[in-house]
């Protein structure tokens, strides 16, 4: 057979590719994309069709919050929901919990107690009419690791409390202990800073849905939500918008079959190197500390973290009370170090760390937070530059 060269001509497709087409190119495209969900499902441990491709956490908190809720409300109709966020989460889970408010869905900030959920308020806190529960698995801005598995286990408890009673109100003992799939509350996880340090399997966390970032490992403009098909518990997920049967139906539009592919292997240099990171970063963490009790004489220096508290090795929150930080994190740029003040999707705000704020009550620490996060390809002796430097442009603020 005579060889030839082979013609592109569905640019309108794709160009190179679209995992949906029949196309030698686009059953490749697709080979790929579906490569990449089965190799973070094993990271993850659990099923290929679970994982749902996003453009990143902010796409994947919106589905599982939004989504969740509207599909609920179809079921129940007139009825008003319940829901509950942790307040010093993510803006994308605080704003689309303010979004279902909107929309009529009565919402409420989950009770912390010492870098805690507090379970005992929360088990007090849930009713028939609640539907979904969502919180992050790490602080982005303090490093704190909260206690999923706990909450998960109050919800549970929950559930079962609520499978087991009939329609009338009367218990039915000789009923299974399952919630329906119609019924229920579902805990949902934001794990996207949990992958350089803490296990990030579904039974680690014990959630219904989790969402991860590509960028939070070094690949921008990817995430996923990892939902069960079909759900024992709250029923299913309805899409934000319409427009194709990709990802289930639950996220149109054609798939990113080379950013999914990098996505997964990112993430399994992260789950592989966790381990040593994790024993570096406690290292760095610890000294890094110490340089910066001695090197800055700022007389109100505050740490912003629970010292009997599990805590995110590789992101540290510091409080320098009457330093305005936002100048100071200009002084580190232009002495080459990048750092910030809260996460970056809330910098324009003028209310200081809602985070810290969250976690403390202290408005004064939230007003003058500065946080410093790194990754596997920190140095230590990068962090000893650090702590000279923020000692040099403190001299500069005072």
């Amino acid at each position: 057979m005579w060889f030839r060269k082979r013609v592109y001509l569905d640019n309108a497709a794709g160009a190179g590719g679209n995992p949906s087409s029949p196309h030698k190119e686009g059953r490749r495209s697709r080979e790929i994309l579906e490569g990449a969900r089965t190799n973070i499902a094993r990271l993850l441990e659990v099923r290929a069709d679970d994982v749902i491709f996003t453009s990143g956490a902010t796409e994947a908190n919106a589905l599982a919050i939004l989504g969740t809720a509207r599909s609920r409300q179809m079921a129940v109709g007139s009825k008003k929901l319940h829901a509950l966020y942790l307040p010093s989460a993510h803006a994308s889970v605080v704003e689309n919990m303010h979004q279902l408010a909107e929309e009529g869905v009565e919402i409420e900030a989950l009770p912390i107690r010492d870098s805690r959920v507090d379970t005992n308020a929360l088990a007090k806190m849930l009713r028939d009419e609640t539907v979904l529960v969502s919180m992050d698995a790490v602080c982005g801005e303090t490093g704190v690791v909260w206690n999923t598995r706990e909450v998960a286990e109050v919800i549970r408890n929950a559930n079962a409390r609520r499978a087991s009673l009939a329609p009338s109100g009367l218990i039915r003992m000789s009923q299974p202990v399952a919630a329906t799939s119609t019924s229920g509350v579902r805990l949902h996880v934001d794990a996207s800073q949990a992958p350089l340090t803490e296990k990030i399997t579904r039974a680690h966390f014990r959630a219904d849905m989790l969402t991860f970032d590509g960028s939070k490992v070094g690949v921008r403009g990817i995430g996923t939500l990892v939902a069960h098909r079909t759900p024992s518990i709250g029923g299913s997920i309805e899409p934000l918008y319409r427009g194709g049967g990709q990802e289930r139906g639950l996220r149109p539009g054609s798939e990113a079959s080379e950013l999914a592919q990098s996505f997964a292997a990112a993430l399994h240099a992260a789950v592989t190197g966790r381990e040593n990171f994790r024993v570096s970063a406690e290292k760095d963490r610890t000294e890094l500390i110490a340089l910066i009790t001695e090197f800055v004489t700022v007389q109100h220096l505050v740490l912003n973290i629970n010292e009997g508290r599990v805590q995110a090795p590789n992101i540290l929150n510091i409080s320098l009370l009457g330093i305005d930080t936002d100048y100071l994190v200009a002084l580190l740029d232009e002495a080459g170090f990048a750092v910030s003040t809260r996460s970056a999707c809330e910098t324009d705000s003028e209310d200081g760390s809602r985070a810290v704020l969250a976690l403390t009550g202290d408005v004064t620490r939230a007003k003058s937070t500065l946080r410093i996060s790194w990754g596997p390809g920190i140095r230590s002796r990068d962090l000893v530059r650090f702590a000279e430097a923020l000692s040099r442009a403190l001299a500069i603020c005072r």
